[in-house]
């Protein structure tokens, strides 16, 4: 797993050992970011479900002026603070070890939120991103966007409260869901 383009490209990334997480593809991440390329440059960029963060940081190696890498596992956490030291990364980021309702409660004004809870977890999707359309008012800037990575098998819903879906891409077993308000 590297770090796709930007100031980190090609660095190396770590992931959390074990089962639990499963870290967005390098093929992915370059799809999702060739996609999402003209919203980066000074966004705020929250990447719930975190993982390795390997999401976050390229968004960060690509100019967003402030990521949110939240993710309550001890795991997760430990192997995204090693990514940021190992890309000597001391600004520009918060990390958030709590769960993804409680930081949807906290956070506010993001450009662009990310989201890939594990797949087998489907009911997280649902929770997540009924929750980000209920708060999409503050969570979310006028032009923000919400996209969630899903398994290719994964039907996703049009609607979540003021969430509209507009896209869907996919590649191998996954697919990524674009929503806008």
């Amino acid at each position: 797993m590297r770090v796709i383009a930007g100031t980190y490209r090609s660095r190396r990334l770590i992931a959390p050992s074990g089962l639990a997480t499963r870290p967005t593809s390098d093929r992915l991440r370059e799809t999702l970011f060739n996609v999402i390329a003209t919203r980066i440059d000074g966004t705020v960029f929250v990447d719930l479900y975190a993982g390795s963060g390997a999401v976050g940081i390229e968004a960060l190696s690509r100019g967003a002026s402030l990521v949110y890498f939240v993710d309550k596992a001890a795991s997760a956490m430990a192997a995204i603070r090693s990514n940021l030291a190992a890309l000597d990364i001391h600004s520009g980021f918060k990390l958030e070890s709590i769960s993804v309702s409680s930081a949807l409660g906290r956070l506010s004004a993001a450009g662009l939120i990310f989201l890939d809870p594990p797949y087998e977890a489907a009911s997280e999707y649902e929770r997540t991103l009924s929750s980000i359309g209920q708060k999409a008012d503050s969570l979310l800037t006028s032009d923000g966007i919400v996209v969630a990575e899903h398994s290719r098998k994964t039907h996703l819903a049009e609607q979540y409260g003021a969430l509209q879906r507009y896209r869907v891409l996919e590649q191998g077993d996954a697919g990524l869901s674009f929503y806008s308000r």
